[in-house]
């Protein structure tokens, strides 16, 4: 199965009468990089989390949202500090005295100031929460790698019609080449004919030269290697496993074998077909690149 780099999933599950939602996002990346957005209490899981994220994909970023929304209750207890009311009031009886203005704090005034009072969430049992979380991350996993096939099903059926396109430049090419030999011994002999060389002498020269460009033209390697990195590639588009780095790695290679053959070949037919290699074999790179 071929899968994209991109996609996202949600999913909620039913925790204490709240609503627990998990979102995942993915995008593309070298390696696989994993950030988790969770409230401060549940820290302690943020591990568990990305030990289920790595079980499930293997290269991608990826943005995991964890979030509590309150079923209406109110699950945190107002908490009054009061060392700190007191050092409030005393303050105040103090800058009172200072300026020779007696005066108390009001408790209205009092109640308003910073640490007077606080909120605490009450203690969890993590257990509980870990096996809701995991099931509704690994539902919003589901829904992200399915939309990730979806993708790179289309991936698939793109690279796969590039790799034929290149193919069919490439036979063309091979039924060019034999045609070269007869052409570069016109050439040479017009050539030679217009310096004024002797027939026999020409046809000696032309002899040497075309068994010259046959040497330095052969390009017989590098159309056996580029054919044989197309059929690697389908392979690996047929297989199960992550293929996305191995892909990248062999259009570089097929890019590689296309510029050795253009350098080498000095035909205006096969300049084109190389050109429209080049190009599918971009698009074709292009397009790996956002295979897991």
């Amino acid at each position: 199965m071929t899968r994209s780099m991109t996609g996202y999933g949600k999913a909620m599950r039913a925790l204490d009468g709240d609503v627990l939602t998990v979102e995942v996002n993915a995008v593309n990346h070298r390696y696989l990089d994993c950030v988790v957005h969770m409230p401060p209490a549940w820290s302690a899981l943020e591990g568990v989390v990305k030990e289920r994220l790595r079980a499930r994909v293997s290269r991608g970023r990826f943005n995991v949202w964890i979030a509590r929304k309150r079923g209406g209750r109110l699950s945190q207890s107002v908490n009054l500090d009061a060392g700190v009311a007191r050092q409030y009031v005393a303050a105040a009886e103090a800058l009172g005295a200072l300026l020779e203005q007696p005066g108390a704090l009001s408790l209205d005034v009092l109640a308003q100031l910073d640490g007077v009072f606080y909120l605490e969430e009450p203690e969890e049992e993590l257990d509980t929460v870990q096996a809701t979380l995991l099931e509704a991350l690994t539902a919003a996993l589901d829904a992200l790698n399915g939309m990730r096939a979806t993708e790179g099903a289309a991936l698939d059926a793109e690279a796969r019609r590039l790799i034929a396109a290149i193919g069919e430049g490439l036979e063309r090419v091979e039924e060019r080449l034999p045609q070269l030999d007869a052409t570069y011994r016109e050439r040479l002999r017009t050539r030679l004919a217009e310096l004024g060389v002797a027939t026999d002498v020409a046809d000696e020269r032309v002899a040497v030269e075309l068994a010259l460009l046959a040497d330095k033209g052969d390009v017989t390697e590098e159309v056996v290697r580029l054919r044989t990195h197309m059929n690697h590639a389908l392979e690996l588009l047929q297989g199960q496993e992550p293929k996305g780095r191995e892909l990248n790695f062999l259009s570089q290679e097929m890019q590689r074998e296309v510029n050795t053959l253009s350098s080498k070949v000095r035909d205006g037919a096969v300049t084109r077909d190389v050109l429209r290699m080049k190009s599918d074999i971009e698009k074709f790179r292009e397009q790996v690149q956002n295979i897991e």
